[in-house]
């Protein structure tokens, strides 16, 4: 089986399954989406309202900016596989529950196996968690560790910028590095450096108030 028809395969069980209790308040399972040989996986937290009408990965107020913060490091969407560590929206938009997580950690792992991606920047603190756990994403953001046979690089959740206007900065800086980090990565697991991209430089504008939903 391919690595397209695997990930495939996963999507349609996401979309019937019913191992926790988010799949009684779903409208679409948000499985990811990406290429299958993604050099870099983004996992952030759950789905939130645009999600779960539309079926895709990062489609709201948050979404738009990790739009801007990949094109800063000279990516698109088109070049990373994103994905959440819970495929259905947990109500309320709340944080999910140890159950909840450990019951999509199968489809996850299995994603994971399948790309096999150079990279993982985890979003959020709970896929922070999965790969570093007890550590504060307020210490290792934007610091790369190689665990495994990939690197980690835990990220602040481009919603965090939304809330709290003093992480911006942060956040913009710790995207520009990815470009540098990735040949590091693939130079490490003797994959060969690739060609940097020219970077697009964002502004540091005035953040506004978005709505998240």
């Amino acid at each position: 089986m391919t690595a397209e028809s695997t990930l495939a395969y996963l999507a349609k069980e996401v979309s019937v399954c019913t191992k926790c209790a988010l799949h009684e308040s779903r409208k679409k399972a948000v499985v990811g989406e990406g290429p299958a040989d993604a050099e870099i996986m983004f996992i952030g937290e759950g789905p939130g309202f645009h999600e779960n009408e539309q079926g895709r990965p990062f489609v709201g107020a948050s979404g738009k900016f990790l739009d801007q913060l990949l094109s800063q490091a000279g990516l698109t969407r088109s070049d990373v596989f994103i994905a959440n560590v819970v495929k259905c929206r947990p109500p309320g938009n709340r944080d999910p529950q140890v159950d909840e997580l450990a019951a999509c950690d199968g489809y996850l792992e299995a994603q994971i196996k399948t790309i096999n991606p150079s990279i993982i920047v985890t979003l959020g603190r709970f896929s922070m968690g999965k790969f570093i756990p007890g550590a504060k994403i307020t210490a290792i953001h934007g610091q790369m560790q190689r665990i495994g046979d990939r690197f980690v690089i835990p990220m602040y959740h481009p919603a965090a910028a939304l809330h709290q206007a003093a992480l911006k900065p942060s956040i913009l800086a710790d995207f520009a590095n990815l470009p540098d980090q990735l040949n590091e990565a693939r130079t490490a697991l003797g994959r060969g450096a690739v060609l940097k991209k020219e970077k697009v430089i964002l502004q540091d504008e005035k953040p506004r108030q978005l709505s998240l939903f």
